[in-house]
């Protein structure tokens, strides 16, 4: 199949992209990274009159710390959050993620805000804005607004932004003393979408957990907090009993469904699996 036709526009900042995206109404679609947008327009998923290409606006670009906090750009490619230095310093869940985001050539072009926009459950960076307790900042017609990330993923491919809205950066909180984290995720081949994933960041003083973040993805409609894992893991030592705590926490965490090739049975057995090695390499590490 090929797309429907549709004219293209390249505008230069965010306030002509969302001008534009006025004088268009639903029509109208932004563009990025283009590997969400581009394969649903050549399926016919979307049929828009116009696409706004935002790709160049410098405003959506750039990692800085401002005021302790590390503000990534939503432009930032896949791998720019696997490379750069401030965000392995400040942000190092997301780098640990990145090298699992697709292949190297889809790394090199897509974006990281166009992922978290996206809200694909399967996809490790809108998860992982959970477990870093990430805010989203996104302008629009109304002016600017920060989303944390427990708000912004509300169902499948559907999140807090409004229509004509443009998801500007991803702003990370600083690390606390005693941070620990980890990712890993199961998947038929390096590169596919992961049978199941999580990313956990911690903080551990003097052995015990006095903070716990653990996120997971591949595991229904949206990213999923698993809330009864990590009150399983608060103020407790990461020895076999804790982690075996938290990992039968996660029926309650977890609302699965059979699907055509796994049964939610399986699903939950290797989350558990996976939840069980992350905390006990982290029990490792304090």
């Amino acid at each position: 199949m090929k797309a429907p036709a549709f004219d293209y526009v390249s505008v230069d900042s965010v306030s002509e992209a969302i001008a534009m995206r006025a004088a268009h109404g639903e029509d109208a679609i932004y563009l990025a990274g283009g590997h969400s947008v581009v394969p649903s327009l050549t399926l016919r998923l979307q049929a828009p009159s116009i696409l706004i290409d935002i790709s160049k606006i410098a405003e959506l670009s750039g990692v800085e710390l401002i005021d302790g906090w590390l503000r990534i750009g939503a432009m930032t490619r896949h791998v720019e959050v696997l490379k750069h230095p401030l965000i392995a310093k400040h942000a190092p869940l997301l780098a640990a993620a990145a090298p699992y985001v697709a292949h190297p050539a889809i790394r090199n072009r897509g974006t990281i805000g166009g992922s978290v926009a996206l809200a694909d459950p399967a996809s490790e960076f809108p998860a992982m804005m959970l477990a870093i307790r990430a805010e989203l900042e996104v302008v629009g017609p109304e002016g600017v607004r920060r989303i944390a990330a427990d708000d912004f993923f509300q169902d499948i491919y559907e999140t807090a932004m409004a229509p004509g809205e443009i998801l500007r950066s991803i702003l990370v909180p600083p690390l606390k003393e005693g941070t620990v984290f980890a990712f890993d995720e199961l998947a038929r081949r390096r590169g596919d979408y992961a049978l199941v994933g999580a990313g956990l960041q911690l903080v551990v003083k003097e052995g015990v957990v006095k903070a716990a973040d653990i996120a997971l993805f591949s595991v229904g409609h949206t990213p999923t907090r698993a809330r009864n894992a990590q009150a399983a893991v608060m103020g407790k030592q990461l020895d076999a009993d804790a982690i075996a705590a938290a990992q039968s926490a996660l029926s309650d965490d977890l609302d699965l469904s059979d699907e055509p090739q796994m049964p939610a049975s399986i699903k939950l057995h290797l989350a558990r699996v996976l939840l069980g090695r992350l905390l006990g390499k982290l029990g490792e590490l304090t």
